[in-house]
């Protein structure tokens, strides 16, 4: 049908700066994700430990509350680094299970429905696009793990002075590297997975996997070869270390690897995850018969 009216007029409202443009796509990934209540559900139920962890530092210092529930002060959990790195392991393990329910769908349905040109015809880049797909994951996780955290860091600074803050600075250090490494990893394996993998149920199979199987075949390797580094695959260990390190506990690892040899054990997996989806997300696939 012919268009005889040229009423058109170039869009005239605000623009959305360059640098928060990613933002986009967690923000209405969100707005999908909050219509299900079982999703809210176990959202609230994260913040169950962070409360937990709050009233016992409140009873720590309060000796009256003590008296009222016949409560004896040593028998009061020490607020010591090993008190928050059971809540970071706590945390974390809850962030994997956000990762499994969430990452498997963020690329594959684009994928799935040749999306990636919609996106990528804008003025949206490849690596806003990956950035933006992380971002809901990162965001998410980061509510769940380092924010609270830090909120009990500073909880029980304000309760024992500044003094304490000042010399347990290590422990929010901790809190915040590890589970902002323990984010970006799950992260990166979720979307990469997504990306290969279009079939929701083998993606989380997959992401469940990269934690098991390295176990045996580390051991495998150790026993063949005679060598103490048969677990530099092995993202749950390297997890250990740098847990054990971070928070000054008895690091149980030490004949495994050590620190720095954890911290490469994420940088290969995330440079992996990155290249991999470097590959798969573009705006077209060429095919070849």
């Amino acid at each position: 049908m012919a268009v005889y009216e040229h009423n058109y007029k170039p869009y005239e409202g605000v623009l959305t700066a360059g640098w928060s443009r990613f933002l986009v796509i967690p923000r209405y990934v969100y707005q999908d994700l909050f219509k299900y209540k079982l999703f809210i559900a176990l959202f609230v139920l994260c913040f169950v430990c962070p409360l937990v962890y709050t009233i016992l530092i409140y009873l720590h210092h309060n000796t009256s509350a003590l008296t009222f529930f016949g409560i004896s002060s040593a028998d009061v959990v020490p607020i010591n680094g090993f008190f928050f790195k059971v809540f970071t392991t706590i945390q974390t393990s809850l962030a994997f299970i956000f990762t499994v329910i969430i990452g498997p769908v963020l690329i594959s349905r684009d994928l799935a429905n040749n999306a990636l040109p919609l996106y990528l015809s804008r003025p949206f880049s490849r690596w806003e696009y990956i950035f933006g797909k992380l971002s809901v994951l990162l965001i998410l996780l980061s509510v769940i793990t380092w924010v609270p955290g830090l909120l009990l860091f500073l909880f029980q600074s304000y309760l024992e002075g500044g003094s304490w803050m000042i010399n347990n600075f290590w422990i929010a250090r901790g809190i915040f590297m590890i589970s902002l490494v323990w984010a970006v990893s799950l992260g990166l394996l979720a979307l990469a997975f997504s990306a290969w993998i279009k079939w929701r149920t083998a993606a989380s199979a997959a992401l469940f996997a990269i934690f098991i199987i390295p176990t045996p075949i580390g051991f495998a390797i150790q026993a063949i070869l005679g060598t103490t580094k048969g677990h530099l695959l092995n993202l749950g260990m390297a997890f250990n270390v740098m847990a054990d390190e971070f928070f000054r506990t008895v690091n149980s690892e030490d004949y495994i690897f050590s620190l720095g040899e954890a911290w490469m054990v994420f940088l290969v997996y995330g440079l992996v995850c990155l290249y991999m989806l470097w590959r798969k997300v573009r705006a077209y696939e060429v095919i070849s018969s």
